[in-house]
């Protein structure tokens, strides 16, 4: 193995211990120190992986938009079923990982979206990127049901997906406040009479 490849899997590992802890606490409250500690990295070694904290928050929010675009485009390849089912299959699963507690491991854009966006331009930017993108998938969705006819909804596409995308990130924040599943509850029932299904 050389020595990039040894770097890069080093910064990914960090990245992947910092993840569910900054996703807990957030981004400012945990320190460089926190983070190599839990890694198992030598401490004074963070800034060989990254230039600085805010790099790091960077590099941060560009893996998890990669997994999580990566996962909806999963879905939105699969064979299997009608695109409306494959939604509401997403939706589901964005509900349940958050009733069941795993909100660490799946929702950076809503845990530090307000906090980081007053902090840093680039992360700004690069949230709206990512919201950017997972709204597009969404469109995508919604276009290919009307296609097979498993989304009965005429309104154009893109506009009722952001409509959703923000009703959901909505939901996921009044959880917080809630600590129950209604406010999911609430976003899937109105998220079906949007798209013309069945309650």
């Amino acid at each position: 193995m050389n020595a990039a490849s040894v770097h890069h899997d080093v910064r990914r590992h960090i990245l992947d211990t910092a993840r569910p802890i900054i996703g807990s606490k957030g981004f400012s409250a945990v320190g460089l120190n926190e983070i190599l500690c839990a890694a198992e990295i030598p401490k004074g070694s963070f800034y060989h992986y990254f230039a600085s904290k805010e790099a790091f928050g960077e590099a941060l929010l560009e893996q998890y938009f990669t997994a999580y675009l990566a996962r909806i485009d999963g879905l939105l390849e699969q064979r299997e079923g009608t695109a409306g089912t494959r939604f509401m299959t997403y939706l589901g699963q964005w509900r349940d990982a958050h009733v069941a507690g795993t909100v660490h491991d799946h929702c950076l854009a809503v845990k530090l979206g307000a906090e980081v966006c007053d902090l840093s331009e680039r992360m700004r930017l690069i949230l709206q990127d990512g919201a950017t993108a997972v709204v597009d998938r969404l469109a995508r969705f919604i276009v290919a049901g009307r296609q097979d006819g498993s989304l009965p909804v005429a309104e154009e596409a893109r506009p009722l997906a952001a409509a959703v995308y923000q009703l959901w990130l909505g939901a996921t924040l009044l959880a917080k406040f809630t600590r129950d599943r209604q406010p999911f509850d609430d976003a899937m029932a109105a998220t079906r009479r949007m798209l013309g299904l069945p309650a």
